[in-house]
This record gives structure tokens, C-alpha cells and sequence, in this order.
């Protein structure tokens, strides 16, 4: 089964000016993204604004990016929901359009006990073939529902086909505690900051939405680390560091959506609830990543 490895990208949504999904801008993305050397896709996720969307449009995006990328990078998609019957349905879609595999954040909002974290992710993995690989994603300071390490290892008796967890909170002793779950266990750090601390660790990747804006540090990061040199892989994650706190670490979306304008990727604006960053902001940030991306090398678009 494949599995995310290296620089997975948490994409973004685009929304047009009637606020419907922009397919053509999401192909754009992925073919940007491909081209900058991102090793995997990760659509329709929190980055992507997912609980925002309907089954039907995020239908619409896994087709699209699957469509887009043509085999030239791993695909995975996200396809929590906030009901178990539309996990399902987005999950066996997924399937069916050709994804390498998925994603499935926990339970949201209501508080689950361990049974029924286990039963949940159980129905899940049933609902899907044995061989298709389903990861796990923890994110509790959103969903308020944490995965706890003995919860994973009941999960993955219980369900081959979970082949890893994506974990996005910043506690490296729980993510050491992932590893030794089991030989092969794929681990993927959320926290885009922590990607090289991930990499020496064991684990596999991040996935990262500060990615989907300036791939091209964590790209280089993750090159120089498998070729062992880690005094480069250092200067290369700090570069990134660098960039994350500009946007803001990942704590709004709409700082990548304005960012990503200045790349000559416009992904429209956020849907309500969430709204886009006061114009005179974006402006600054703009000019502040321009002069930053021009001090590293990289081309502006």
C-alpha cells in the first residue's frame, strides 16, 4: 500500500466570485505544485476548509487533483466528515477516482470515549478495500477529540489498512510513541515548524499547508536530509521556519490565499464564516514575502 512520505501538501480551496469551488484554479495548484517538487497531495482537508463544503464539492475536488496530478505525485484525500455515513461516501468515492489512498480526521465537536474511537475508524476501514491505505488524523486543539497511543494500536489490530497518522500537534513524546506502535507504522507531522525534528525521529513527512505557498524550502529540507547532509537541511528548515511564522503558522487560511496571489495563484477568497485578512494586511504581507522569497533565491512565480 502507498504511503505519504516527504513534503505533503495541505492544499487550499479556491472559491470564485459567486462562492462556488474554482475547479480550474485547483488544477492550476496541482500542477504548480507538482512542478515545484512536492512529493504528495493532500486536498479537502483543514487547510482546505473542508467542514465548509459540501460531499458533492469535495467530490468535485478529489476528481480534479486526482485528474490533475496524472500519477506524477501520491494523492491521498482527506474525507472526515462530521457524520460517519458521509466519511464513508467520501471515502470509497475517493477510491474509486483513483486516490492513492486516505485521510480521516476524528470525530469532531462531540466528545467520543476510546470504544467508540475505535468502532468509528473500524466502520471506516470496513467500508473500504483491505489494501487501501487510510490514515489517521489527529488534530485535537480543532476536533477536541485526541488519539491516544493505546487507542492507534487497538485501531490498528483491528483495521490493516491503517498504514499511519497524521498528527497535527506540536508534542514530539506522543509522535515518538506513534513510531513504536508498530515496524512500518508511517508517522506524518502536522506542525510544518517541526518537519526536520519529524525526519530525524522516523517519521516519514509533514504535511504542511505552509507548502501549498513556498514548497520550496521544505523541499529542499527534505532532499538534503535524505542525502545526510544535515547542516544543509538546518539552513533549509529555518528558512522555512521563517516563512511559517509570516503566515501566520497555519492559524488562517487566508494568509496563504493572499500569498499565494503574489505566486500568481489566486485561490479567491475564504468562505463565511471565515473571511479574508483586511486588504491593507495583505498588501504588507505580500511585500514582506516578496522581499523574503527574493533573499532566498526564489522566483517570485
Amino acid at each position: 500500500m502507498k504511503k505519504l512520505y516527504g513534503v505533503i501538501t495541505a492544499m487550499v480551496t479556491p472559491f470564485d466570485g459567486n462562492d462556488q469551488v474554482d475547479l480550474g484554479a485547483m488544477a492550476k495548484l496541482t500542477d504548480w505544485l507538482i512542478g515545484k517538487g512536492v512529493h504528495c497531495l493532500y486536498p479537502t482537508g483543514t487547510t482546505g476548509e473542508m467542514f465548509l463544503m459540501s460531499v458533492e464539492e469535495r467530490k468535485k475536488i478529489a476528481e480534479t487533483v486526482v485528474k490533475a496530478a496524472a500519477g506524477r505525485a501520491t494523492v491521498y484525500i482527506h474525507t472526515g466528515a462530521m457524520t460517519l455515513k458521509d466519511t464513508i461516501e467520501l471515502s470509497r468515492h475517493a477510491k474509486d477516482v483513483g486516490a492513492d489512498g486516505v485521510g480521516v480526521v476524528t470525530p469532531a465537536y462531540f466528545g467520543v470515549n476510546d470504544r467508540e474511537m475505535v468502532e468509528y475508524y473500524d466502520a471506516v476501514s470496513k467500508s473500504i478495500p483491505a489494501d487501501y491505505p487510510l490514515y489517521l488524523y489527529g488534530i485535537p486543539q480543532c476536533a477536541s477529540n485526541d488519539l491516544k497511543t493505546d487507542v492507534v494500536k487497538k485501531i490498528v489490530e483491528r483495521c490493516p489498512n491503517v498504514v499511519g497518522i497524521k498528527y497535527s500537534y506540536a508534542d514530539m513524546l506522543r509522535t515518538s510513541e506513534y513510531l513504536q506502535i508498530k515496524d512500518g507504522f508511517s508517522v506524518v507531522v502536522g506542525t510544518d515548524r517541526l518537519f526536520l525534528a519529524g525526519l530525524s525521529l522516523g517519521c516519514d513527512g509533514t504535511v504542511s499547508g505552509i507548502s501549498g505557498v513556498c514548497p520550496e524550502p521544505f523541499v529542499a529540507t527534505y532532499e538534503a536530509f535524505k542525502k545526510g547532509d544535515l547542516e544543509k537541511a538546518r539552513k533549509m528548515q529555518r528558512d522555512a521556519y521563517g516563512i511559517c511564522e509570516m503566515l501566520k503558522n497555519g492559524s488562517n487560511m487566508g494568509y496563504f490565499k493572499a500569498a499565494l496571489k503574489l505566486r500568481g495563484i489566486d485561490m479567491g477568497h475564504m468562505r463565511r464564516p471565515l473571511m479574508d485578512i483586511p486588504e491593507a494586511d495583505a498588501d504588507a504581507l505580500r511585500k514582506q514575502l516578496e522581499a523574503r522569497l527574493k533573499e532566498l533565491s526564489i522566483p517570485v512565480r
